[in-house]
């Protein structure tokens, strides 16, 4: 649910390496990524990890998948060895707890419309030449660290472009997400002495734009939220230790906050109505989840709610916040095609 971010990828990658070192490791094959073809395994597979979303190694000492989130996730990354945690999502890592476990955090974010030339060069050098076993994630694991995982070996020439395309099937990417799949059915391996030339710095953490950092907030919450929809707004085990009233209060303040960031005016006023249709829809379902409102007007229900909770909630409440939970839904998928998901 995150909208296209600015392009941030160039303000992080600033500093120098020295070039004979890179040249040495590179030629003689000691980077940690640094394989031929007739060294690599039979072909990406799925791990069945408890911690890890989304598991998959894409070759010998890499794995693509989701945000590792707990100590545990942390716990498990230790146990296959992991030395460099790469991040391709816009959530500020949690570098502190990559150090409790000795592990090096580097933060290399890019969108879902396609990963940029240099964006991709970083990736590349970062798997060559930082210690692994290399873990690279984005949130869930499923579109943006595959993608980076897979273009990167192939411009590493670790991977030929079939088994890459096969990285992205395996993990289950969206083919809506076309910038991404054209990322991997465009990348070129690179000239190890062109490799070995890049000087770049590999932060542990980059500035992330301040609507960037507000859609990630909402995605969280509407994930949490969307588990009462697939349930037709029932407490279930599946949410249980979610407190729905609260979520449905943040969904709406997220949409309100978003519209008062600095810079907003710029953008189309397709992507502004957007946000005001859904703000007026979380208000709806935020009046239903939470007591204190003795009648709230049901937006196309054509009836009134008294206030109520999910435990209290009738099949019209249940249908009326369907009906706006759709409307969040449609705008949220509305403004991914139109604004972060196509290829620039």
């Amino acid at each position: 649910m995150i909208c296209k971010p600015a392009p941030i990828q160039q303000r992080c990658f600033i500093a120098r390496v020295s070039r004979a070192v890179l040249v040495f490791g590179i030629v003689l094959g000691l980077g940690t990524g640094a394989r031929t073809h007739a060294q690599q395994d039979s072909g990406p597979r799925k791990l069945h990890l408890e911690h890890l979303p989304n598991a998959i190694e894409v070759r010998e000492g890499l794995i693509s998948g989701g945000l590792p989130e707990t100590m545990d996730a942390f716990e498990e990354l230790r146990r296959l060895g992991i030395k460099t945690v790469i991040s391709v999502d816009g959530m500020r890592p949690d570098v502190q707890m990559a150090q409790r476990y000795s592990m090096r955090y580097v933060h290399i974010p890019h969108s879902y419309d396609g990963i940029p030339d240099a964006t991709l060069e970083a990736l590349t050098k970062a798997i060559s030449e930082l210690p692994g076993p290399i873990y690279i994630h984005c949130h869930h694991g499923k579109h943006r660290s595959p993608t980076a995982a897979a273009a990167a070996c192939v411009a590493q020439g670790t991977l030929g472009s079939a088994t890459a395309m096969r990285v992205l099937e395996l993990a289950g990417t969206n083919p809506a997400y076309k910038g991404l799949f054209q990322t991997v059915q465009r990348a070129k391996p690179m000239d190890a002495l062109a490799l070995a030339k890049l000087r770049i710095d590999f932060p542990s953490a980059c500035d992330v734009p301040p609507l960037v950092e507000a859609m990630i907030d909402l995605e969280a919450t509407f994930a949490k939220l969307n588990k009462f929809s697939v349930s037709h707004w029932r407490d279930t085990s599946d949410v249980e230790g979610i407190d729905a009233a609260h979520e449905s209060v943040l969904l709406r303040k997220h949409f309100e906050e978003m519209q008062r960031l600095e810079g907003i005016g710029k953008y189309p006023e397709e992507f502004k109505q957007m946000l005001k249709e859904s703000e007026q829809a979380a208000w709806f379902i935020e009046s239903m989840l939470n007591p204190g409102f003795e009648q709230i007007a049901v937006a196309d229900a054509g009836s009134t709610a008294h206030r109520s909770e999910l435990g209290r909630l009738d099949g019209g409440h249940r249908k009326a916040l369907e009906i706006n939970w759709g409307t969040i839904r449609a705008n949220c998928t509305g403004c991914h095609q139109e604004f972060r998901d196509m290829p620039k």
